[in-house]
């Protein structure tokens, strides 16, 4: 038996911060970048009404409630991001082979990973920052997304194999994310 329930729930836009629904799509504006994101949400409105986005939903289920949910979390991501960037720091360690890391527009180049001849390449979304300070690599991005599945590929492309990992410790590692050490 289903229980159906009508609600509404409301997310606050901070100051400095603009919202603005373009069809299914939400743009959101801040003085760090802009965001967007397309929501398809079935039964469920979105609408912007002053500083305010209000989902309602005349006649929700559990599965309803879920899609509001997990749509408020990307949008409170969305707002974060756009007033303070995503930040995610990763370390280069080599002890094995001197590894190099080179940053060409939308690629990152690992040269000399275990003493391999081929290189090892990752493509770099356009939305995202990557600077290198020596063996720190810093990943920044407006879209919370954008920027932890950049470091986790340059995590997973020196991901080591067919070795013991207790000895062959090279690779780069995710340190920090968004604030929170690892």
């Amino acid at each position: 038996m289903h229980i159906f329930i009508k609600m509404n729930q409301e997310i606050e836009i901070p100051e400095g911060v603009e919202a603005e629904m373009k069809g299914n799509e939400l743009v959101v504006k801040g003085p760090e970048g802009e965001n967007s994101r397309e929501f398809n949400l079935g039964k469920i409105n979105l609408e912007k009404k002053e500083k305010k986005l209000i989902f309602s939903c005349d006649r929700m289920t559990k599965k309803e409630k879920k899609i509001i949910n997990t749509s408020t979390a990307h949008i409170k991501n969305m707002i974060l991001g756009v007033k303070k960037k995503f930040e995610y720091k990763l370390k280069i360690c080599s002890s094995h082979f001197p590894m190099t890391v080179k940053f060409e527009e939308n690629k990152a180049i690992i040269k000399n990973f275990l003493g391999e001849k081929v290189d090892r390449k990752v493509e770099l979304p356009k939305k995202v920052e990557v600077k290198l300070d020596k063996d720190i690599i810093t990943v920044t991005s407006v879209n919370k997304e954008v920027a932890g599945q950049t470091a986790a590929n340059l995590e997973k492309i020196t991901k080591v194999r067919n070795k013991d990992r207790r000895i062959f410790q090279d690779g780069i590692y995710i340190i920090n994310k968004s604030g929170k050490l690892i």
